[in-house]
Order: structure tokens, then sequence, then C-alpha cells
């Protein structure tokens, strides 16, 4: 069981939640943690838990029948997720993979089906996610093809403070020059230089290890 004001950290969603909709969530909710490198999951697992990201950040990613490798979204502190598979019951169809130390709330699948069937609240955070990834899930999709190194760095980069999906998030995310790569599918190297061109052009400011957003805007739409 999750203690109440780590739940109200970490999940924006259970501000709205009666009473005792938030007792039942935290009841069934734990944390586990993962080292760097780990899989919380591989494609075709049954993960029977809706999964969000406490602290730290995942790669979710899928490996075609060729072997090449497609990231489909960064997923940083605050990120819900796996919920179409916890309706449909069905196994995953991506692997997620820490890229440090992370931590993982999990909730159990019983408890995702009370909240999905008593909580109005709830259901209303679910339409909004679903909205959300859906046109995250489009634009990799047009990304992936048209853009070059710098425009898939600033559109992964971009998703990563999307309001909807981390409210309160803030500005600035402690992340690597070597995560970004990762994320966007590019070398370390070539995430230096277009972390470079794009704080040139005023869009990010770039400290040690961190990116502060300086534009959300004109980095979702960056198209370099």
């Amino acid at each position: 069981m999750i203690p109440a004001e780590d739940l109200r950290q970490i999940a924006s969603w259970s501000l709205d939640l009666t009473p005792e909709e938030f007792e039942e969530a935290r009841r069934g909710t734990t944390i586990k943690t993962y080292g760097k490198g780990a899989y919380v999951c591989h494609v075709g697992d049954r993960l029977e838990s809706w999964t969000g990201v406490a602290d730290g950040l995942l790669k979710m990613s899928t490996t075609s029948r060729s072997g090449k490798s497609a990231t489909l979204a960064g997923l940083r502190s605050g990120a819900w997720f796996g919920e179409g598979t916890i309706i449909k019951s069905e196994p995953r169809r991506y692997d997620l993979v820490a890229l440090r130390e992370t931590k993982v709330a999990l909730m159990r699948r019983q408890t995702f089906f009370w909240l999905f069937e008593h909580s109005a609240a709830f259901n209303r955070f679910l339409v909004h996610q679903f909205n959300e990834r859906l046109a995250q899930f489009i634009g990799l999709a047009e990304y992936d093809r048209m853009l070059g190194a710098t425009g898939r760095l600033a559109r992964n980069l971009a998703w990563l403070f999307n309001p909807i999906l981390y409210p309160g998030q803030g500005r600035t995310l402690a992340i690597s020059q070597e995560e970004l790569g990762l994320l966007a599918g590019i070398s370390r190297q070539m995430a230096n230089q277009s972390l470079a061109k794009l704080a040139e052009l005023g869009l990010v400011e770039v400290g040690h290890n961190e990116v502060t957003i300086l534009d959300l805007d004109r980095l979702a739409r960056y198209e370099g």
C-alpha cells in the first residue's frame, strides 16, 4: 500500500477522487524499483498492473521483425500508462526499459477496474489520457519518417512536458544527453549538437544534465 502523500505527489488524477475512491486507489498501489537498463516488461508479457512512473525515466519501444527498434515514447515522473492493455486484457505490445534507476507505481488490475466502474473523475482522466496518447502516436508516425535528428529530439522532448500528461511538472527536467539520444534514436553526440541548435533558437536552455523549456509551443512544432 502506498502512503497517501506519495500517491498525491505521483498521481495528479488522484487529487480529484472522492475520499473512498482515493483510499481504494491507495490500497491497490505499490512501488517497485528497477535499476538502469532493467526491463519492466517485454513484448508479449502480461503485466497485470496499471503502471505509473513515481521517479525516474522509462523508454517505451518496439522492435520490428527485421530487427529495427523504434521508440514509442519517453515516460518521466508523473506518467501513467497501460490502461488500454489492462482494459483489453492483452499482452503488452512494447518493451519498457528503465534508462536510469526508476521507481514504478503498480496498481493492481482489480483496483483499476473498481475505479473504472465507480469513479467519474477517474474516467475523465482516462479519456484525456487516451486522446493525448493517440495524438502522440499519430505524430510519431509522421515525424519518424519526415524529421531529421534535431526535429525528432525536439518532438520527444516536447512530449515530456505535455501539460495533459504531466500537469504541474514545471519546465525543467533532469535528463542527460545520453538519455535524450536513446529516446530520439540518435547518438549522444548528435543529441548534444541538436540541443545546442535548439538552445541557439531560444527554445531550450541546457544545463548540467538538465533541460529547461523556454518555448514549448515552438519546440513541439519544430521541423528542422
